[in-house]
């Protein structure tokens, strides 16, 4: 079962074509097989939360908080690591900022 706050390497079919890449992505929540997750980029001109190597990245990089989407638990290639507590609080507080 994926946690909130993990980071993991997935398969990802992107909306506008029928390309499928490896990507990581930030788990917000699985249920019923189901895993939703924010994309992560290292295109640091994109608007979101910061990710530092310091932090697990491979790249510094940056969570999209507007790029939401859900894989099947079966697209999860491997967990790479977690986000800090702290950093979990920034991207709660950041996403519901986006939200209200």
């Amino acid at each position: 079962m994926h946690r909130f706050g993990e980071v993991i390497l997935s398969q990802v079919q992107y909306a506008d074509t029928f390309e499928v890449k490896k990507r990581p992505a930030l788990v917000l929540f699985e249920e019923k097989g189901n895993v939703v997750v924010l994309g992560i980029t290292s295109n640091l001109k994109m608007g979101g939360v910061s990710l530092t190597k310091e932090e697990g990245a491979l790249k510094n990089s940056v969570i999209k908080l507007n790029y939401i989407f859900t894989i099947s638990e079966k697209m999860v290639e491997k967990k790479l690591f977690s986000i800090s507590e702290e950093k979990k609080k920034q991207v709660r507080e950041e996403f519901i900022s986006k939200i209200k």
